[in-house]
């Protein structure tokens, strides 16, 4: 074992986020921390990484085990290059031992200039960096928090492939679900202060956890009718006078004061959405370059009311580049963008509206709506919020005190409530609970509006997208047919190099194989004829001997038996005479 942590409860403020749980970790367990945006998750690492103390129970590490922590967030020197960050609080020798394998994973996550200051980088390349610093780390126990965010599907697909050849412990929070399901042996729930643990990977996790909350409503539905049944008797106006009598009484309230199953609230998501009209979205040859490099070079598209568009390149390729133009925001260097009249652009662009810290939760979404009217009726902004899992004490807070989870669902729904009919999401999956993803997931499929997404998340791409927009970074933009398992698997085709064939009067004559006995078969040919003549007289005194037999129908039995298998064998010996008579023919032609 590893890391065992036992009766662990955790205060925040007023949210109550740990409640005497248990947790342990072996070598060789890969743990998913799972839950809805808000309920601890992060805590729950830094807890585990020692970053921070837990307000009651006890946490045991063999001294002798090294943690290695990312988190969400991470603290860097912007004064230090990239490669200085890395191993920033590590002593000059460990550095000349792996600067090596630390340069090589900064390549494999899109780094080419080590020098660059960290100050210049954006938001996912600090994260990468930290990341490298996390995995360059010699740990016994790595503690991830959103590693995959920020990581392209090439990129993604490497740190796949080296978490699952790691020898230690890991234990991370992602809402990868393609990761959940090929990188993790364990998954563990953490839901109103409770953890529940699941060996299995996600798709086995889905099916455990249904049959664990059927299991909890069965035994509360055969509780209630216990206590139904209980709370008759006692009505009738029993008396507590024998022992048997005081002992149902008690077991009566002990049902009574056992808590029934709680579930964690879910997010009801009605599609709201204003009258499109025919004319939706034109681009027309259009061109972007940014320090004379060309990212986008004369792409036209026709956005069309149907369309479920996922759009996938490397980092910096320019697909946030395409969305800003799509969107009106971006103006294209040449070529134009012509946008309907009736179009409503609903825009969950990558960096977020600008959020006021200290602006009520509340006051945030009032601002952009009072109401909005959907297909199950017409909703208030406290009403929306309610069902996007903000319940009134939440509302009254400052936007400051929310989670990164809880602030990107607040501008998930902040896009929703002003009922738009195009929808262009840019990393839409970063930073959301997969309980949220799946019902967002929902909410996309009933959407009537056309749907532009800009994601590396391959689960989500797969279940929304039914065409794919490959940026390549290089002004090209290709269209493929399909989802991404379609795409990847027609990039894939594409890249295998093709074996040329040499002209047939190149190619050389084949060789004519030198016919010959093995040594075998040159035994076998010459006893062959013997063996068949054997076999034919073994035949004629098995025939003599039925006929000798009379109506001694045991023996007659007993010598059918024997010459059906001496037909068989004479069968056998035949074709191989035949066999090798043909080959002797051919061997002495060849030698002629």
């Amino acid at each position: 074992m590893l890391l065992s942590a036992e009766h662990l409860s955790i205060n925040f403020g007023m949210k109550q986020l740990l409640t005497d749980v248990n947790f342990y970790l072996n070598e060789g367990d890969k743990v998913g921390i799972i839950g809805i945006n808000g309920t601890g998750k992060s805590t729950f690492l830094k807890v585990l990484a020692g970053v921070i103390e837990a307000d009651e129970g006890r946490i045991s590490r063999n001294p002798n085990v090294q943690v290695s922590y990312l988190s969400q967030n991470p603290a860097m020197d912007d004064e230090a290059t990239v490669l200085e960050q890395v191993f920033l609080h590590f002593p000059a020798e460990f550095r000349e031992l792996n600067e090596y394998e630390a340069r090589s994973m900064l390549t494999k996550l899109g780094f080419t200039d080590f020098s660059q200051k960290v100050g210049t980088l954006s938001g996912g390349q600090r994260k990468r960096v930290a990341l490298v610093a996390a995995l360059v780390h010699p740990a016994d126990i790595l503690v991830l928090d959103e590693p995959t965010n920020h990581l392209d599907s090439q990129m993604v697909a490497w740190l796949e492939d080296w978490l699952r050849s790691f020898r230690g412990g890991l234990v991370m929070v992602t809402h990868d679900r393609y990761f959940l399901e090929r990188v993790v042996n364990h998954i563990t729930e953490l839901s109103r202060g409770k953890l529940y643990h699941y060996e299995a990977n996600y798709s086995k996790y889905l099916e455990l956890k249904t049959l664990r909350e059927e299991m909890a409503e069965a035994s509360e539905r055969k509780r209630q009718a216990i206590l139904r049944t209980e709370r008759e008797w006692i009505m009738r106006g029993c008396k507590a006078r024998t022992t048997k009598s005081k002992e149902r009484i008690q077991r009566y309230e002990n049902l009574l004061n056992q808590d029934a199953p709680e579930y964690d609230d879910t997010i009801q998501l009605a599609a709201a959405s204003s009258r499109l009209g025919r004319k939706i979205i034109e681009l027309h040859g259009v061109t972007k370059a940014f320090d004379d490099h060309t990212v986008i070079d004369n792409f036209s598209y026709n956005l069309l009311r149907g369309d479920r568009i996922g759009i996938v390149g490397p980092n910096g390729a320019g697909k946030s580049t395409l969305m800003h133009m799509v969107a009106g925001e971006l103006t294209p260097d040449s070529g134009r963008v012509e946008i309907g009249t009736t179009v409503k652009i609903g825009h969950f662009s990558q960096e977020g509206r600008e959020l006021d810290l200290s602006m009520r939760v509340y006051d945030f979404i009032h601002d952009i709506a009072r109401e909005v009217r959907t297909e199950e009726g017409t909703f208030t902004a406290k009403q929306m919020m309610e069902r996007f899992l903000f319940p009134s004490d939440l509302q009254s807070v400052s936007i400051g005190k929310l989670s990164g989870g809880e602030r990107r669902r607040l501008y998930l729904l902040s896009v929703l409530m002003e009922a738009p009919n195009v929808l262009l999401l840019d990393e839409p999956t970063n930073d959301l609970d997969v309980m949220t993803l799946s019902i967002l997931e929902d909410y996309l499929q009933s959407f009537s509006g056309p749907i532009v997404t800009v994601s590396h998340d391959r689960f989500f791409l797969d279940k929304m997208a039914d065409f794919i927009f490959e940026v390549r970074g290089d002004g090209q933009v290709l269209r493929y047919p399909g989802n991404w398992s379609d795409w990847a698997a027609k990039r894939k085709e594409e890249e295998t190099p093709v074996r040329e064939e040499k002209p047939k009067a190149l190619q050389e004559r084949p060789r004519e194989k030198k016919l010959k006995f093995s040594f075998k078969e040159e035994r076998e040919f010459s006893t062959i004829d013997q063996d068949i003549a054997d076999l034919e007289e073994q035949i004629e005194e098995n025939q003599r001997a039925q006929a000798e037999a009379g109506a001694d129908y045991v023996k007659l039995q007993q010598l059918q038996e024997e010459l059906s298998e001496l037909e068989a064998q004479l069968e056998y010996k035949t074709e191989r005479w035949m066999y090798l008579t043909e080959l002797k023919e051919k061997i002495d032609a060849q030698r002629q």
